[in-house]
């Protein structure tokens, strides 16, 4: 019996003391199980951003990051509506003209650092500063007094009409009323920087590691290729309500790769639905497709700078009429698309988009019409003229170029050639306007209004990529801003529209809708059409 007692006591006595180690162990553990016990969320991003400097950058990928990374005066809620950000007020003065911020008093950078109206000061000449080559300068502060000037390079950047009235108070002036201006403010170009750590670092300042920000993350790590990894800002000023505390942004380029990755469970958002798979994913995963409209138009550009196409409105409309781009929307891409007749998207806020004359015609009559047009512009199945189709990597973009090669082979005899780039090389070219003919594009709206859209296609636009050059819609454009009366603006925004659709810079082919995986686990995801999910927002189920 007493051996029977003491075996069975020095078997409690081993059981209890591995008990102790591996509590003790798991109290010692520090870093790694504080890691181990943090919420991560996994998203697919698409495409690499090319900076996370906001006054750098230009893609929806980077302006995706940034919003987790940065904060401007105001932004959004889950469902899209404006809502106050890194100022918790604002005025405006009786003529429209004079916007007064006053910033939260809480609100600090990532290292500690007060976030000032200094700070936005230095951001906006930082950003209409020539130097500084920023590709969203004129967009975001074109309204602004002598902004135009500063960025053209005739005036001193000290120049633009802003201004920090003390630490909390910031002002902006415009050179005309605005409607949409506070909308404008939620675009990552006008978040602030960090003066000190751009004067410490130069180049290299948004890199891990030198980057320093003002919104609900912070970055820490950029695998080139791979991911980019940003953790909770515990200085941010609504840390509090931040749930999530790691998210890895995943670099998806392949919309199929992505798919399989969030499949795996590897992923718990996507950028995106592959063509291919959509019918499959609404079948057997409805609850995790979201879908919804979307402020956005996929078009294929001209160069205007270059034959064949400059100066020869009828060889573009003859090209532009000969797609159908039903059986794109409906078979091609077949994920809930719109062909699109005109640039601005159904939906924007208090306008009616113009229509290509064409739009209603049958295919026949349509087709009929662009072979007249062809010959007119010079062409023929004895003197066809030559095109390459530019398309960034992705298996989406390149059946829409073969549908496109195909109809204009159909309709006009023309062989064109698809030319597959990466998209930083596509981008490259675009801006060039070197060797490009017709490039694949798209157009995110950055706010719910039409101007968003028909300011690209003004003369000196960075975002100008076919090279459009009109006096009367600059002139439109003009009028268009200088009215208070919206009824009267949004008159000349739709003959601007029409007036450039009838010159056909471009080919609007389809309208985009929001879609994306979205595991069950994550809660608080708003659909809109921005297509704006701030991490922040979102939590994560037990």
């Amino acid at each position: 019996m007493r051996t029977l007692c003491t075996a069975f006591h020095r078997q409690w006595y081993r059981a209890t003391m591995l008990l102790l180690i591996a509590l003790l162990l798991s109290a010692c553990g520090g870093a790694n199980n504080d890691e181990a016990a943090q919420s991560l969320l996994n998203r697919g991003t698409g495409a690499e951003p090319e900076s996370l400097d906001p006054h750098k950058s230009r893609t929806t990928q980077a302006g995706d990051l940034q919003r987790d990374l940065g904060e401007g005066l105001t932004g959004y809620s889950p469902d899209g509506e404006l809502v106050a950000a890194a100022a918790e007020r604002w005025t405006i003065s009786d003529d429209g003209l004079t916007y007064t911020f006053w910033l939260r008093p809480d609100a600090k950078w990532s290292n500690g650092d007060a976030v000032t109206a200094d700070d936005f000061a230095y951001s906006f000449r930082r950003l209409a500063d020539p130097a500084t080559a920023a590709f969203y300068a004129q967009t975001s502060l074109g309204d602004i007094a002598n902004a135009n000037e500063i960025i053209a390079g005739d005036k001193p950047v000290d120049s633009l009409a802003v201004a920090a009235l003390d630490p909390q108070r910031f002002e902006i002036r415009l050179h005309h009323p605005v409607p949409y201006f506070l909308a404008l403010l939620t675009h990552p170009s006008t978040f602030p920087v960090h003066r000190g750590a751009i004067e410490l670092h130069g180049d290299a300042y948004a890199r891990p590691g030198n980057l320093v920000t003002n919104g609900a993350y912070k970055l820490l790590t950029w695998e080139v290729g791979s991911y980019i990894e940003i953790m909770r800002n515990e200085n941010y000023w609504n840390n509090e309500n931040t749930s999530i505390d790691r998210v890895l942004h995943h670099v998806t380029p392949q919309p199929g790769v992505e798919l399989n990755r969030y499949r795996a469970g590897e992923l718990d958002i996507t950028s995106t639905v592959p063509t291919g798979a959509f019918q499959q994913m609404r079948e057997e995963r409805p609850d995790e497709l979201r879908v919804s409209p979307s402020l956005a138009v996929y078009y294929y550009g001209f160069n205007l700078t270059q034959p064949p196409f400059k100066d020869n409105p009828k060889l573009r409309q003859a090209l532009s009429m000969a797609i159908d781009r039903e059986t794109i929307a409906e078979n091609v891409v077949g994920r809930g698309e719109e062909p699109a007749y005109s640039w601005v998207p159904p939906g924007t806020n208090n306008y009616d988009p113009r229509r290509f004359a064409y739009a209603d015609m049958s295919a026949d009559a349509r087709h009929k019409k662009a072979r007249q047009l062809y010959r007119e512009a010079g062409y023929s199945d004895a003197n066809p003229v030559q095109v390459e189709i530019r398309y960034n990597t992705s298996e989406s973009h390149r059946r829409i170029a073969i549908a496109v090669q195909s109809m204009w082979r159909d309709v006009l005899g023309i062989e064109a050639t698809p030319v597959n780039e990466e998209f930083q090389v596509l981008l490259a070219n675009v801006r060039e306007q070197a060797i490009t003919e017709v490039f694949r594009a798209s157009w995110t709206g950055d706010y719910n209004d039409a101007h968003t859209f028909l300011t690209i296609l003004e003369g000196g636009n960075p975002s100008n990529t076919p090279g459009y050059e009109s006096a009367e819609y600059s002139e439109l454009m003009a009028r268009a801003a200088r009215q208070k009366d919206s009824q009267l603006r949004k008159t000349y925004l739709e003959e601007a529209e029409r007036l450039m659709l009838s010159e056909h810079p471009l080919m609007p082919i389809y309208f985009y809708v929001n879609k994306s995986m979205v595991n069950p686990r994550v809660r608080g995801w708003g659909d809109n059409v921005l297509n704006y999910h701030y991490s922040q927002h979102l939590t994560l189920a037990e």
